[in-house]
């Protein structure tokens, strides 16, 4: 009698990805490789991985494969948020006493060849326990669930990516004492202050040809790297500060989007890395003339037919009522959802009048100082709504998943849409967080996150964000710094510069 392998026996593959996986292993056998990294997306949004030979990837696609489930338990530096060795892992859950093993399975359709890493496969994973239940703080499983509830309704969420970072020159030639740090406590990242740092432009010369051929080199072997994983990159150019540059991707349903925004990140920083250079998804670096960066979300819900829900039907709205509602529930959820779009303390920086960036919850069209900026309109098969509350180190899974939680609860409830605001930064609106404490205190308030992710989510990612501004506030007050420095300080630097 045959014995069904674990991800038959618990029904984690659909047919469609049953069949990928045996074309993947027909794959893998024929291309040389000869390690698999075996990929998933901490809280955080953080890749983790871990590298197995091809004989054991191919078990790996009937069994999925073990690790610990300590990445999803610590805060950014590695502090540890939860006492994981009581009984209940101090969540109260038997199933998490005493840091336990979850079953990682992969998801075929994500399988790349890493173009900058000889013989070196890759794969997204989603987390289950061993009884092949599914993990209750996977992000990009959560994300799934918020998905099915449009295709219930047999609609689709588009995603465009549009994100801004850095790029500088590594000037330090290796790794020092300073550079290391100890569980809940960064080292200082490779380019600090006090370290020799070189941005590979000088900045603030928007769209300049001469500074974007300064940084070409890299941008083409980027790009090139981009093209050979599938990611749909539509532009590069160089952005406003010193070295910061925004790319763009052509628009895809959610999943696909949020995974290849994953894939992006880590790529780029990987790729900069082997040539000298830095990429740091990190919103504001603590350098002279560094401008924080933003991730705009753009998107549309789509039918079945491929007709985009968003387009109005005369010229006298901007969107259809169907839009209108789904912008209103942004809008009236845009407050509880910040932490999803700015989940640091340094991303707050950004949320300042007159800055390109929003401070209160507003909407208009084609208006870059609103939250909610409205594109397109009759007959634009691209009419969309963009988010530009983002920062870069956002959880792409999250900051999606919260989208579609605030606009189906708009849908549902036929929630009415105000006027536009034609003056955003003096709208009477309410404000947006300033800081990651008011943004946690929003979310612990809100109804429909608790109801659409869960109070057991809701708790436990307050509780690592929790942990992470506690440790900012320590870091204040034995500095005796004010609650908001003026400047960015070396904590953030340490916390972010490298880990996005």
């Amino acid at each position: 009698m045959t014995v069904a392998n674990y991800i038959q026996r618990h029904g984690l593959w659909s047919t469609d990805e049953s069949r990928l996986a045996e074309d993947l292993r027909r794959r893998v056998e024929l291309e040389d490789l000869s390690l698999i990294r075996l990929a998933w997306a901490d809280p955080h949004g953080a890749v983790r991985t871990k590298e197995v030979t091809v004989p054991v990837f191919l078990d790996v696609l009937d069994n999925g494969y073990n690790i610990n489930v300590a990445t999803t338990t610590l805060d950014g530096a590695g502090g540890r948020v939860f006492t994981s060795f009581v009984k209940g892992g101090g969540m109260g859950l038997d199933e998490m006493t005493g840091s336990p093993n979850l079953t990682i399975v992969p998801d075929p359709q994500t399988f790349r060849v890493l173009p900058w890493a000889k013989g070196v496969g890759w794969v997204l994973c989603n987390e289950y326990f061993d009884n092949g239940t599914p993990f209750h703080f996977s992000t990009r499983l959560l994300l799934k669930r918020q998905l099915k509830r449009l295709e219930e309704r047999k609609l689709t969420h588009i995603i465009g990516l549009e994100i801004e970072w850095y790029l500088s020159r590594i000037t330090q030639d290796h790794l020092t004492p300073e550079n290391v740090g100890q569980p809940g406590i960064r080292g200082k990242p490779i380019e600090t202050e006090t370290i020799e740092t070189a941005p590979i432009e000088p900045g603030y010369a928007y769209h300049s040809e001469t500074n974007l051929d300064i940084m070409q080199p890299v941008l083409s072997e980027l790009a090139s790297v981009y093209q050979a994983l599938g990611l749909p990159l539509r532009s590069i150019e160089n952005e406003w500060g010193p070295g910061q540059v925004e790319c763009t991707f052509t628009a895809s349903d959610a999943l696909q989007a949020a995974d290849d925004y994953v894939l992006f990140r880590t790529a780029t920083r990987q790729v900069c890395r082997r040539s000298g250079h830095f990429a740091t998804f990190m919103c504001r670096p603590a350098f002279p003339g560094h401008y924080s960066s933003g991730w705009h979300l753009h998107q549309s819900v789509v039918d079945k037919t491929g007709k985009n829900m968003f387009i109005p039907e005369n010229d006298e709205h901007f969107l259809s009522d169907f839009g209108q509602n789904f912008l209103a529930g942004l809008m009236v959820h845009a407050v509880s959802a910040t932490i999803f779009a700015t989940p640091t303390v340094n991303g707050y920086r950004r949320f300042q009048p007159n800055s390109l960036a929003p401070d209160r919850v507003s909407w208009g069209h084609d208006h870059r100082g609103t939250l909610m900026r409205i594109l397109g309109g009759v007959d634009d098969a691209a009419t969309r709504i963009e988010n530009r509350a983002g920062e870069p180190a956002a959880n792409p899974y999250l900051f999606i998943a919260s989208q579609i939680a605030a606009g189906l609860d708009g849908i549902d409830n036929q929630t009415m849409l105000g006027p536009a605001d034609d003056n955003p930064y003096e709208a009477d609106r309410p404000l947006l967080p300033t800081n990651l404490g008011d943004a946690l205190g929003a979310l612990e308030k809100s109804q429909l996150f608790k109801d659409q992710f869960g109070d057991l989510f809701v708790d436990y990612y307050g509780k690592l964000k929790s942990a992470e501004l506690n440790r900012f506030q320590d870091y204040l007050d034995d500095n005796a710094l004010e609650d908001k420095p003026a400047d960015v300080t070396q904590w953030e630097q340490n916390e972010y510069y490298d880990f996005f």
